[in-house]
């Protein structure tokens, strides 16, 4: 009997939306759900091991594979390329282990045009001042890069209405059981991605 495939979750949010404590419950809770390995061109930092934490590249080879639409999605981050491999991807999936991109919109909008199966996510916040509080509190960025992070957030927002469900991290025992319901059960969140998606459009009216 063929072992059914794995599945390929997208989630995306603003900076301080609590996108990362949601993926590593998940992930923490599931045997059959990993989060997803980028290829990078840095050089590996203390610690990090070539397949478990990155799959490190020379520019040169990163760029053939580039050209031969080895990606889903690539991005440049403080001048160092990052991708998600396709065949990594597919080969995880065929082996009936479901994958989570942590991604930003950008990643989100190539993913959607790369022809891959998935179902995509967006957390977002109460309101953007409780963003900006929530960043505050922090306490790890200065005045002028919350700033930047909310004024980066109103435009990522704009893109959450083309994700398949919006998830809002306002409770988040309820945010977790949300994104439970997707990604570990299967399950539907019609009804209450309906009352999240008039949230969001009231935040960016």
């Amino acid at each position: 009997m063929n072992k059914p495939k794995g599945k390929l979750f997208v989630i995306s949010a603003p900076s301080g939306a609590g996108k990362s404590s949601l993926i590593q419950k998940i992930l923490k809770n599931s045997s059959n759900i990993e989060l997803s390995i980028s290829a990078t061109t840095r050089l590996p930092r203390d610690g990090e091991e070539e397949g478990k934490h990155y799959f490190f590249m020379k520019d040169d080879e990163f760029n053939k594979l580039k050209s031969e639409n080895a990606f889903i999605e690539h991005a440049l981050v403080h001048n160092y390329q990052y991708a998600t491999l396709r065949s990594y991807i597919q080969e995880r999936l065929d082996e009936g282990i479901s994958i989570i991109c942590d991604i930003d919109v950008q990643g989100y909008v190539q993913i959607k045009q790369a022809s891959i199966d998935h179902v995509s996510i967006f957390i977002i916040p109460p309101s953007l001042e409780e963003l900006k509080n929530r960043l505050i509190k922090r306490g790890s960025d200065s005045d002028a890069v919350i700033r930047t992070r909310l004024k980066n957030a109103k435009e990522e927002l704009k893109f959450a209405e083309e994700f398949d469900y919006r998830i809002l991290n306002e409770d988040y025992d309820l945010a977790y059981k949300d994104i439970k319901d997707i990604v570990i059960d299967g399950k539907s969140i019609d009804n209450r991605d309906k009352i999240n998606l008039k949230i969001l459009r009231d935040m960016l009216s």
